[in-house]
């Protein structure tokens, strides 16, 4: 197909650049606003770009091989940090401004370095004799063999080599697996999900493995189905809040240990200067207690959490702390903590998924909580959540962009409010 010269005019949320056609916008990755390029239209409103006409100056060169090939684990690689901390935080301003928090102010931005991120959800496929290993491209469901992160703590990127080969030996992997690997305290730890069962030989093979590679456990399911461990050769441990906890196989925790700082600094700073010793707080979305903990040094938390594994993990983190944390399960999706039940508290944090907690914002507006602090991975949700309570009264105290997803176009960033 004969190349198409595209001007870039902006990015969209993907980061993908995009120029305006006569036939609608086209979506180019890795090109940058004001660029010119030349591009190979690959779909409908889709391009690849060939050659770049009029490079933007803040065009920077990718520290990784795999972001031109197209890896799907980063996007803005190839764009200047302070401009693409900029664009994140533009998107944040107007989700709020959205909201109905008009020209909001937002304080300085926390930022990840490379290589600190310490949890990996990785694909896996056999391919004959070879094993692929890595994060899916672009926009595709293939495989991207990952050879180098600049993203990933070294730790975990170490590993990749040995593992791609234990998994090549695996007969439990016949086609398809994921592999999450998150860096505790104690070591790697590995849930496996495979589409076959590992028999007598495969679960001491991956017992040997761990051994080799210091993991104290490797957990396997088949499927979606429930972990199981295959290998468990001592504790596994991570301090989350300045509490050490047994994180469940495949565990939800923070990209990096600088994002859960600035996250856990940016909750406490945002809650009202003046708590009573008995004040009552709300974790909402715990997980396994990363803001359940600090904040218990401000007041008697509840924390409520879905998963039976994390709340497990939490309460015995609790109970091991002597701290004020008290935990219970809760899918607060199908059953939110109703107006009487958060009337009585000061604060009320919430971390809630990607899709955000719509189920639960009338009933928290509803209640008066004096203070409501958000934490958002999606600034789409948090622009509806936070409409909510722009409706009923509250003022937006602050809000700060975390940018713990280097290269990436996801956004995390916590919103206090208050009445």
């Amino acid at each position: 197909m004969t190349p198409v010269e595209l001007l870039i005019r902006r990015l969209g949320t993907a980061g993908d650049g995009i120029a305006e056609t006569p036939e609608g916008p086209v979506y180019v990755a890795r090109a940058l606003p004001g660029e010119r390029i030349t591009a190979r239209m690959t779909g409908r409103d889709r391009a690849e770009p060939e050659a770049i006409l009029d490079p933007s100056p803040e065009r920077t060169a990718p520290p990784c091989r795999h972001f031109g090939e197209g890896c799907g684990g980063c996007a803005t690689q190839h764009w200047a940090q302070a401009p693409s901390i900029a664009w994140k935080e533009a998107r944040l301003a107007e989700a709020l401004t959205r909201a109905g928090f008009a020209d909001p102010i937002l304080l300085p931005a926390a930022v990840t370095p490379p290589g600190r991120r310490r949890r990996a959800d990785l694909a896996v496929r056999r391919d004959g004799p070879a094993i692929r290993l890595g994060f899916h491209r672009r926009g595709e469901g293939a495989v991207l063999d990952l050879l180098e992160c600049a993203v990933l703590d070294p730790a975990l990127v170490s590993l990749l080599p040995a593992l791609r080969e234990a998994l090549r030996r695996l007969p439990a992997l016949k086609r398809e697996a994921s592999a999450v690997l998150n860096l505790l305290h104690t070591g790697p730890d590995l849930l496996l999900r495979t589409d076959g069962v590992p028999d007598a030989s495969a679960r001491a093979a991956l017992a040997e493995f761990a051994r080799a590679h210091g993991m104290p456990r490797i957990a396997w399911a088949k499927g979606e189905g429930a972990p199981e461990n295959a290998a468990q050769l001592g504790p596994v441990s991570l301090k989350v809040g300045g509490v050490a906890v047994a994180p469940p196989p495949g565990a939800f925790l923070q990209a990096s240990p600088e994002g859960e700082a600035a996250i856990i600094a940016a909750v406490l700073a945002g809650l009202p200067e003046k708590l009573p010793a008995k004040a009552r707080i709300a974790d909402l979305y715990a997980g396994i207690g990363t803001l359940s903990f600090p904040l218990a040094g401000r007041g008697m938390v509840a924390a409520y959490e879905g998963a039976a594994a994390a709340v497990t993990a939490l309460d015995g983190g609790a109970r091991a702390s002597g701290l004020r944390v008290k935990a219970a399960r809760r899918d607060l999706a199908r059953q939110p903590l109703l107006v009487p039940e958060l009337s009585p508290f000061a604060a009320v944090v919430l971390d809630p998924p990607f899709a955000g907690a719509a189920a639960q914002m009338p009933l928290l507006a509803r209640a008066k909580v004096p203070r409501v602090i958000y934490v958002s991975c999606n600034p789409a949700a948090l622009s509806r959540d936070a409409a909510v309570l722009a409706a009923a009264g509250y003022r937006l105290v602050s809000a700060r962009l975390v940018d713990q997803f280097l290269w990436s176009a996801q956004i995390e960033a916590v919103a206090v409010f208050a009445r």
